[in-house]
Protein backbone atom coordinates (compact mmCIF):
# COMPACT_ATOMS: atom_id res chain seq x y z
CA UNK A 1 0.00 0.00 0.00
CA UNK A 2 2.66 2.36 1.34
CA UNK A 3 4.31 1.95 -2.41
CA UNK A 4 1.24 2.37 -4.53
CA UNK A 5 0.91 5.79 -2.44
CA UNK A 6 4.79 7.10 -2.89
CA UNK A 7 3.78 6.15 -6.92
CA UNK A 8 0.66 8.07 -6.68
CA UNK A 9 2.39 11.01 -5.13
CA UNK A 10 5.33 11.15 -7.43
CA UNK A 11 2.60 11.27 -10.28
CA UNK A 12 0.66 14.11 -8.63
CA UNK A 13 4.20 16.18 -8.14
CA UNK A 14 4.40 16.04 -11.59
CA UNK A 15 1.14 16.91 -12.53
CA UNK A 16 1.63 19.77 -9.89
CA UNK A 17 4.50 21.38 -12.56
CA UNK A 18 2.79 20.69 -15.13
CA UNK A 19 0.22 22.84 -14.13
CA UNK A 20 -0.22 26.77 -15.43
CA UNK A 21 1.58 28.99 -13.07
CA UNK A 22 -0.25 32.08 -11.72
CA UNK A 23 -0.70 34.99 -13.92
CA UNK A 24 1.62 38.07 -12.51
CA UNK A 25 0.72 40.65 -14.84
CA UNK A 26 -2.49 43.38 -13.83
CA UNK A 27 -3.61 43.96 -17.58
CA UNK A 28 -3.73 42.02 -21.09
CA UNK A 29 -4.04 44.15 -24.36
CA UNK A 30 -6.66 43.47 -26.61
CA UNK A 31 -8.20 45.43 -29.81
CA UNK A 32 -9.49 48.73 -29.26
CA UNK A 33 -8.27 49.44 -25.24
CA UNK A 34 -7.11 47.32 -22.16
CA UNK A 35 -8.98 44.83 -19.83
CA UNK A 36 -8.26 45.37 -16.15
CA UNK A 37 -7.23 42.01 -15.01
CA UNK A 38 -7.69 40.80 -10.97
CA UNK A 39 -4.37 41.53 -8.88
CA UNK A 40 -5.24 37.84 -8.37
CA UNK A 41 -6.02 34.89 -10.38
CA UNK A 42 -8.91 33.52 -9.20
CA UNK A 43 -7.90 30.18 -7.56
CA UNK A 44 -8.87 28.25 -4.44
CA UNK A 45 -12.57 28.18 -3.24
CA UNK A 46 -15.50 30.17 -4.51
CA UNK A 47 -18.86 29.62 -2.50
CA UNK A 48 -21.44 29.81 -4.96
CA UNK A 49 -23.80 32.24 -2.61
CA UNK A 50 -27.03 31.29 -1.61
CA UNK A 51 -30.25 34.12 -1.79
CA UNK A 52 -31.71 34.91 2.01
CA UNK A 53 -35.29 35.49 1.62
CA UNK A 54 -37.56 36.30 3.95
CA UNK A 55 -41.01 33.78 5.09
CA UNK A 56 -42.92 36.28 2.28
CA UNK A 57 -40.27 35.47 -0.37
CA UNK A 58 -38.17 38.65 -0.81
CA UNK A 59 -34.64 38.89 -0.85
CA UNK A 60 -33.54 39.84 3.25
CA UNK A 61 -30.87 42.40 1.76
CA UNK A 62 -29.58 42.78 5.90
CA UNK A 63 -28.55 39.62 5.88
CA UNK A 64 -25.60 40.07 3.51
CA UNK A 65 -23.43 41.68 5.39
CA UNK A 66 -23.48 38.81 7.67
CA UNK A 67 -22.91 36.45 5.34
CA UNK A 68 -19.95 38.00 3.82
CA UNK A 69 -18.50 38.02 7.57
CA UNK A 70 -19.22 34.11 8.05
CA UNK A 71 -18.17 33.33 4.93
CA UNK A 72 -14.45 34.98 5.68
CA UNK A 73 -13.72 34.74 9.16
CA UNK A 74 -15.58 31.18 9.94
CA UNK A 75 -15.14 29.17 6.63
CA UNK A 76 -11.89 30.69 5.16
CA UNK A 77 -13.50 32.16 1.76
CA UNK A 78 -13.03 34.84 0.32
CA UNK A 79 -14.62 34.61 -3.16
CA UNK A 80 -18.45 34.55 -3.80
CA UNK A 81 -20.28 33.73 -7.11
CA UNK A 82 -23.54 35.76 -6.85
CA UNK A 83 -26.74 34.84 -8.62
CA UNK A 84 -25.60 31.24 -9.80
CA UNK A 85 -27.73 28.32 -9.88
CA UNK A 86 -27.66 27.96 -5.95
CA UNK A 87 -28.02 31.46 -5.72
CA UNK A 88 -31.65 30.82 -7.79
CA UNK A 89 -30.53 33.70 -9.94
CA UNK A 90 -32.80 32.35 -13.06
CA UNK A 91 -35.95 32.76 -10.24
CA UNK A 92 -34.80 36.63 -9.32
CA UNK A 93 -35.72 39.80 -11.90
CA UNK A 94 -33.37 41.33 -13.31
CA UNK A 95 -34.15 44.30 -11.07
CA UNK A 96 -33.32 42.00 -8.01
CA UNK A 97 -30.08 40.87 -9.67
CA UNK A 98 -29.20 43.90 -10.28
CA UNK A 99 -29.47 44.75 -6.31
CA UNK A 100 -28.37 41.93 -5.22
CA UNK A 101 -25.11 42.33 -7.03
CA UNK A 102 -24.42 45.36 -5.55
CA UNK A 103 -24.82 44.82 -2.03
CA UNK A 104 -22.13 41.73 -2.78
CA UNK A 105 -20.06 44.39 -4.21
CA UNK A 106 -20.25 46.70 -1.71
CA UNK A 107 -20.66 44.41 1.67
CA UNK A 108 -17.46 42.73 0.18
CA UNK A 109 -15.36 45.18 -0.38
CA UNK A 110 -11.99 44.94 1.25
CA UNK A 111 -13.15 41.45 2.53
CA UNK A 112 -13.84 39.70 -0.36
CA UNK A 113 -11.27 38.85 -2.81
CA UNK A 114 -13.19 38.28 -5.78
CA UNK A 115 -16.79 38.81 -6.81
CA UNK A 116 -18.08 37.31 -9.51
CA UNK A 117 -21.40 37.94 -10.55
CA UNK A 118 -23.55 35.76 -12.67
CA UNK A 119 -25.46 37.45 -15.64
CA UNK A 120 -26.60 34.74 -17.75
CA UNK A 121 -30.05 34.35 -19.00
CA UNK A 122 -32.57 33.13 -21.70
CA UNK A 123 -32.88 36.80 -23.08
CA UNK A 124 -29.56 38.25 -24.98
CA UNK A 125 -30.54 41.78 -24.01
CA UNK A 126 -31.33 40.70 -20.22
CA UNK A 127 -27.46 39.05 -19.94
CA UNK A 128 -26.09 42.18 -21.76
CA UNK A 129 -27.76 44.44 -19.48
CA UNK A 130 -26.83 42.79 -16.28
CA UNK A 131 -23.28 42.59 -17.58
CA UNK A 132 -22.87 46.02 -17.60
CA UNK A 133 -24.14 46.66 -14.83
CA UNK A 134 -21.87 44.33 -13.15
CA UNK A 135 -19.27 46.45 -14.92
CA UNK A 136 -20.68 49.67 -13.38
CA UNK A 137 -20.42 48.61 -10.22
CA UNK A 138 -16.75 47.22 -10.04
CA UNK A 139 -17.30 43.52 -9.89
CA UNK A 140 -13.91 41.24 -10.10
CA UNK A 141 -15.51 39.24 -13.30
CA UNK A 142 -19.06 37.78 -14.77
CA UNK A 143 -20.13 34.49 -15.68
CA UNK A 144 -22.64 33.31 -18.27
CA UNK A 145 -24.82 30.22 -18.08
CA UNK A 146 -25.36 28.46 -21.81
CA UNK A 147 -29.09 29.45 -22.50
CA UNK A 148 -31.39 26.12 -22.42
CA UNK A 149 -34.61 27.14 -23.88
CA UNK A 150 -33.70 28.03 -27.33
CA UNK A 151 -30.92 25.94 -27.01
CA UNK A 152 -27.17 26.10 -29.01
CA UNK A 153 -26.71 23.31 -31.22
CA UNK A 154 -22.83 24.08 -32.13
CA UNK A 155 -19.90 25.81 -30.85
CA UNK A 156 -19.88 28.85 -33.07
CA UNK A 157 -23.38 29.57 -31.96
CA UNK A 158 -22.69 29.61 -28.34
CA UNK A 159 -20.03 31.27 -28.27
CA UNK A 160 -21.61 33.88 -30.59
CA UNK A 161 -24.06 34.02 -27.40
CA UNK A 162 -21.54 34.56 -24.97
CA UNK A 163 -19.39 37.30 -27.01
CA UNK A 164 -22.33 39.35 -27.37
CA UNK A 165 -22.58 39.26 -23.79
CA UNK A 166 -18.94 39.28 -23.23
CA UNK A 167 -19.01 42.69 -25.28
CA UNK A 168 -21.43 44.66 -23.07
CA UNK A 169 -18.71 44.60 -20.45
CA UNK A 170 -15.40 45.14 -22.63
CA UNK A 171 -13.18 45.55 -19.23
CA UNK A 172 -14.06 42.63 -16.95
CA UNK A 173 -12.68 39.24 -16.57
CA UNK A 174 -15.62 36.76 -18.47
CA UNK A 175 -15.72 33.25 -17.42
CA UNK A 176 -18.01 30.57 -19.07
CA UNK A 177 -20.73 28.35 -16.47
CA UNK A 178 -20.18 24.67 -17.93
CA UNK A 179 -23.59 22.76 -16.14
CA UNK A 180 -24.84 21.02 -18.97
CA UNK A 181 -27.06 18.36 -16.49
CA UNK A 182 -29.15 21.88 -16.01
CA UNK A 183 -28.65 23.05 -19.33
CA UNK A 184 -29.26 20.22 -21.62
CA UNK A 185 -26.39 21.61 -24.00
CA UNK A 186 -23.42 18.53 -24.77
CA UNK A 187 -20.89 20.79 -26.04
CA UNK A 188 -17.74 20.14 -24.66
CA UNK A 189 -15.63 22.30 -22.62
CA UNK A 190 -12.72 21.18 -24.11
CA UNK A 191 -13.94 22.02 -27.45
CA UNK A 192 -15.28 25.09 -26.67
CA UNK A 193 -12.03 26.44 -24.99
CA UNK A 194 -10.38 25.68 -28.61
CA UNK A 195 -9.81 29.34 -29.90
CA UNK A 196 -12.47 31.15 -27.45
CA UNK A 197 -9.53 34.03 -26.75
CA UNK A 198 -9.39 35.27 -30.34
CA UNK A 199 -13.53 35.48 -29.92
CA UNK A 200 -13.89 36.58 -26.23
CA UNK A 201 -10.32 38.39 -25.54
CA UNK A 202 -11.60 39.00 -21.86
CA UNK A 203 -12.06 35.24 -21.42
CA UNK A 204 -10.48 33.64 -18.41
CA UNK A 205 -11.54 30.16 -17.52
CA UNK A 206 -15.10 28.32 -16.76
CA UNK A 207 -16.52 26.76 -13.56
CA UNK A 208 -16.90 23.22 -15.03
CA UNK A 209 -20.17 21.37 -12.71
CA UNK A 210 -19.60 17.98 -14.71
CA UNK A 211 -18.46 14.82 -13.57
CA UNK A 212 -16.77 14.23 -16.91
CA UNK A 213 -13.13 13.90 -16.00
CA UNK A 214 -11.96 13.47 -19.17
CA UNK A 215 -13.12 16.47 -20.81
CA UNK A 216 -12.17 18.44 -17.53
CA UNK A 217 -8.53 16.81 -17.85
CA UNK A 218 -8.59 17.78 -21.64
CA UNK A 219 -9.20 21.16 -20.40
CA UNK A 220 -6.32 21.57 -18.19
CA UNK A 221 -3.94 19.53 -20.43
CA UNK A 222 -4.78 21.40 -23.66
CA UNK A 223 -4.69 24.70 -22.06
CA UNK A 224 -1.45 24.74 -20.27
CA UNK A 225 -0.11 27.07 -21.85
CA UNK A 226 -2.88 29.80 -20.85
CA UNK A 227 -3.58 31.38 -17.82
CA UNK A 228 -7.27 30.18 -17.67
CA UNK A 229 -8.83 29.80 -14.19
CA UNK A 230 -10.15 26.42 -14.33
CA UNK A 231 -12.49 25.80 -10.94
CA UNK A 232 -14.04 22.50 -10.54
CA UNK A 233 -17.69 23.01 -9.43
CA UNK A 234 -18.86 18.94 -8.58
CA UNK A 235 -17.65 19.44 -4.74
CA UNK A 236 -18.00 15.65 -3.28
CA UNK A 237 -15.19 14.76 -6.23
CA UNK A 238 -13.24 18.20 -5.86
CA UNK A 239 -9.84 15.90 -5.09
CA UNK A 240 -10.20 13.70 -8.32
CA UNK A 241 -10.50 17.51 -10.11
CA UNK A 242 -7.03 18.85 -8.18
CA UNK A 243 -5.37 15.84 -9.14
CA UNK A 244 -6.33 16.23 -12.80
CA UNK A 245 -5.08 20.23 -12.27
CA UNK A 246 -8.11 21.98 -11.22
CA UNK A 247 -6.71 25.62 -10.31
CA UNK A 248 -9.98 26.16 -7.91
CA UNK A 249 -13.55 25.03 -7.21
CA UNK A 250 -16.88 26.90 -7.16
CA UNK A 251 -19.95 25.19 -4.77
CA UNK A 252 -22.52 25.64 -2.46
CA UNK A 253 -20.97 23.09 0.22
CA UNK A 254 -18.11 25.65 0.44
CA UNK A 255 -20.92 27.69 2.13
CA UNK A 256 -21.06 25.68 5.58
CA UNK A 257 -18.04 23.36 4.82
CA UNK A 258 -15.56 25.79 3.65
CA UNK A 259 -13.33 24.91 6.14
CA UNK A 260 -13.06 21.54 5.99
CA UNK A 261 -12.58 22.00 2.11
CA UNK A 262 -9.80 24.32 2.49
CA UNK A 263 -8.24 21.67 4.98
CA UNK A 264 -8.32 19.13 2.17
CA UNK A 265 -6.72 21.54 -0.22
CA UNK A 266 -3.65 22.01 2.50
CA UNK A 267 -3.07 18.40 2.69
CA UNK A 268 -3.10 18.28 -1.18
CA UNK A 269 -0.45 20.97 -1.53
CA UNK A 270 1.45 19.20 1.61
CA UNK A 271 1.11 16.01 -0.79
CA UNK A 272 -0.48 14.14 2.58
CA UNK A 273 -3.06 12.35 0.08
CA UNK A 274 -4.58 9.97 2.97
CA UNK A 275 -5.31 13.23 4.94
CA UNK A 276 -6.94 14.82 1.82
CA UNK A 277 -8.48 11.94 1.25
CA UNK A 278 -9.88 11.63 4.73
CA UNK A 279 -11.41 15.18 4.19
CA UNK A 280 -13.16 14.69 0.98
CA UNK A 281 -14.84 11.07 2.63
CA UNK A 282 -15.54 12.97 4.87
CA UNK A 283 -17.44 15.80 2.93
CA UNK A 284 -18.24 12.56 0.37
CA UNK A 285 -20.65 10.67 3.35
CA UNK A 286 -22.22 13.78 4.28
CA UNK A 287 -23.30 14.70 0.77
CA UNK A 288 -24.13 11.13 0.12
CA UNK A 289 -26.29 11.06 3.33
CA UNK A 290 -28.26 14.23 2.28
CA UNK A 291 -28.32 13.92 -1.77
CA UNK A 292 -30.31 9.85 -0.96
CA UNK A 293 -32.90 12.61 1.12
CA UNK A 294 -33.10 14.87 -1.94
CA UNK A 295 -31.15 17.89 -2.19
CA UNK A 296 -31.83 20.96 -3.69
CA UNK A 297 -31.47 24.64 -3.17
CA UNK A 298 -34.25 24.65 -0.37
CA UNK A 299 -32.00 21.82 1.19
CA UNK A 300 -29.17 23.43 0.85
CA UNK A 301 -30.50 27.10 2.52
CA UNK A 302 -31.83 24.61 5.67
CA UNK A 303 -28.29 23.16 5.76
CA UNK A 304 -26.47 27.04 5.74
CA UNK A 305 -29.32 27.92 8.51
CA UNK A 306 -28.52 25.08 10.59
CA UNK A 307 -24.44 25.05 10.17
CA UNK A 308 -24.20 29.25 9.95
CA UNK A 309 -26.85 30.34 11.91
CA UNK A 310 -27.75 33.06 9.59
CA UNK A 311 -31.12 33.05 8.34
CA UNK A 312 -31.43 31.97 4.55
CA UNK A 313 -35.35 31.69 4.53
CA UNK A 314 -37.19 29.24 2.06
CA UNK A 315 -36.61 29.11 -1.67
CA UNK A 316 -38.44 31.19 -4.28
CA UNK A 317 -41.35 29.18 -5.88
CA UNK A 318 -41.72 26.76 -7.38
CA UNK A 319 -39.10 24.83 -5.10
CA UNK A 320 -40.57 24.07 -1.70
CA UNK A 321 -39.14 24.31 1.74
CA UNK A 322 -36.75 21.53 3.38
CA UNK A 323 -38.51 19.34 5.83
CA UNK A 324 -38.06 19.19 9.37
CA UNK A 325 -37.13 15.87 8.77
CA UNK A 326 -34.11 16.64 6.50
CA UNK A 327 -33.19 19.34 8.23
CA UNK A 328 -32.61 16.72 12.01
CA UNK A 329 -30.97 14.10 9.25
CA UNK A 330 -29.09 16.49 7.96
CA UNK A 331 -27.95 18.39 11.49
CA UNK A 332 -27.57 14.43 13.11
CA UNK A 333 -25.38 13.71 10.04
CA UNK A 334 -22.87 16.00 10.62
CA UNK A 335 -22.45 15.47 14.56
CA UNK A 336 -21.42 11.55 14.11
CA UNK A 337 -19.41 12.81 11.15
CA UNK A 338 -17.72 15.17 13.39
CA UNK A 339 -17.49 12.47 16.41
CA UNK A 340 -16.06 9.84 14.05
CA UNK A 341 -13.82 11.12 11.44
CA UNK A 342 -12.15 14.40 13.46
CA UNK A 343 -12.41 13.08 16.97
Amino acid sequence: MRERWESLRGWLLGAELRRPQLQETSFVHQRGGTMALPKKKLQGLVAATLTPMTETGEINFPIISQYVDYLVNEQGVKNVFVNGSTGEGLSLSVAERRQLAEEWVTKGKDKLDHVIIHVGALSLKESQSLAQHAAEIGADGIAVIAPFFFKSMNKDGLIAFLKEVATAAPKVPFYYYHIPALTGIKIRAEELLDGIQDQIPTFQGLKFSDVDLLDFGQCVDQNSHRQFALLFGVDEQLLSGLAMGATGAIGSTYNYLGKKTNQMLEAFERQDLPLALNYQFYIQRFMNYVIKLGLGVAQTKAIMTLVSGIQMGPPRLPLQRASEEFTLGAEAKLKSLESHCFP
